[in-house]
């Protein structure tokens, strides 16, 4: 056996080194922050949101890319209930700049996919009167694009004045508390 010379064995262990380990020159990670989700901010402030569902959605795949390169816009989009199916309509997904001829209409009318008990709960409220449906973010989930969509009651201009004035006094009493620390 060979002396190491003060050196411990353990230093030099017959084990290899993975891919993900080895150091590749002239290659930087990426600082970009990946696509999260696309969330409809005038939702919160336009509406009450009684309840909400994850719901599945049929897209061409070059609608896939685009999403994934973050490119949705559902701030003015809504969902209709009618002939058994949910339809998302006004949804923008601009088309894959990377496509053919192929590629889809930006504006087109998309269906979702939900279960048949809860399109049937949703459609007897709707029915009622007084409320829509409203997309609230799209996101990605195992690889899947879903969204979340919410039964919603339209806010009078006296609730949004008041969740204004709740906002403004809960970010003083956090400036309070921050600079008595």
């Amino acid at each position: 056996m060979r002396s190491l010379k003060g050196k411990s064995a353990t230093n030099y262990s017959s084990r290899t080194k993975t891919a993900a380990e080895i150091p590749i020159p002239g290659l930087k990670k990426s600082k970009e922050k990946r696509f999260k989700e696309v969330r409809n901010a005038k939702a919160q402030r336009d509406f009450f949101i009684d309840d909400r569902i994850e719901c599945g959605m049929v897209l061409k795949g070059t609608e896939v890319k685009s999403i994934r390169a973050g490119q949705a816009q559902i701030s003015e989009s809504f969902v209709r209930l009618q002939d058994d199916k949910a339809t998302l309509y006004h949804c923008h997904i601009p088309a894959y700049t990377f496509g053919t001829d192929a590629n889809h209409n930006p504006y087109r009318p998309r269906q979702l996919l939900m279960h048949k008990k809860e399109y049937l709960n949703w459609f007897m409220q709707i029915q009622s009167g007084g409320k829509a449906i409203i997309p609230l973010r799209l996101y990605f989930s195992k690889g899947l694009v879903k969204i979340e969509i919410g039964l919603c009651r339209a806010k009078k201009q006296y609730d949004k004045r008041d969740d204004l004035k709740e906002a403004v006094e809960l970010r003083e009493a956090q400036q309070m508390v921050k600079h008595h620390l």
